[in-house]
């Protein structure tokens, strides 16, 4: 007898039931933390992005901005006001992109970055979101852009 588990996880497989569409940052201006994501990652504000939701495609998934009355903003890494996601964003010249996101109004919060140029530094977007620039050491830069080692060497 298969265990349910294992009949659930075959049925997905089969199926496709289940597919991440879209992520969303709540936030006080749609349109205005779109440009900054859109500056950041190279691609576009959808064009039926208006005040009340924006986004920017990345294949099947959309990153979408919902603007929400109140907004509180993430105090990282203060633990009364947390943060409730963060994104990761793997980079080829982490100095070239960290003064480039300042520019655009991040700013940076935390450098964990080794001798060895690996490691990850923290930034928080103009509304407090917290984001990650990494360098790992298992990726590597090509024309066809970012490939992963299949080994942890």
């Amino acid at each position: 007898m298969i265990p349910a588990q294992v009949q659930r996880v075959s049925l997905w497989q089969h199926r496709r039931m289940l597919r991440l569409t879209d992520f969303i940052i709540d936030c006080p201006d749609t349109m205005a933390l779109a440009a900054f994501y859109s500056e950041v990652t190279g691609r576009p504000v959808k064009a039926s992005s208006h005040e009340n939701w924006a986004g920017i495609q990345f294949g099947e998934i959309e990153l979408a901005f919902i603007r929400v009355e109140d907004y509180r903003a993430p105090q990282w890494p203060d633990t009364a006001h947390p943060k409730q996601f963060h994104l990761d964003f793997e980079v080829d010249d982490i100095e070239a992109e960290q003064a480039r996101v300042l520019a655009l109004g991040a700013r940076l919060q935390q450098d964990s970055i080794g001798p060895d140029g690996y490691g990850w530094r923290v930034y928080t977007d103009p509304i407090g979101h917290p984001f990650c620039f990494c360098r790992n050491k298992g990726a590597a830069w090509t024309d066809q852009g970012l490939t992963w080692s299949t080994n942890d060497e």
